[in-house]
């Protein structure tokens, strides 16, 4: 009976990768894209690790206008200014970053389902 053991799945953690990650030095380099399901097919996309000169209001406001959803910067103690928008927007986001100037393609990583 012990090889049919239950077991009970562990609440899924978004930003699990990201913090094992961040032991180590200069992993400040990377801007993380994720997606978290929120309910239904409702979904949120959230950036992470942007440069602290850029503006994040700015990159908002243009992410907001270009791919028509909404979306807020939120202060998180831990991780500092995280954008997010609405739906699944994590293609969309890393190319707008790069054509933008804004991070290369090589310093971005995309998380998610």
């Amino acid at each position: 009976m012990s090889d049919l053991d239950l077991q009970v799945p562990a609440a899924f953690d978004p930003f699990a990768e990201a913090n094992a990650e961040n032991s180590g030095a200069g992993t400040k380099d990377y801007v993380h894209i994720r997606i978290q399901q929120r309910n239904g097919r409702k979904s949120l996309t959230t950036v992470q690790g942007l440069k602290k000169e850029f503006s994040y209001n700015k990159i908002l406001k243009d992410l907001k206008k270009e791919f028509c959803c909404n979306g807020t910067v939120v202060q998180d103690p831990e991780l500092g200014q995280v954008i997010q928008l609405q739906g699944d927007q994590r293609k969309n986001v890393s190319t707008f970053l790069v054509q933008a100037g804004i991070v290369k393609k090589e310093h971005i990583k995309i998380h998610g389902f």
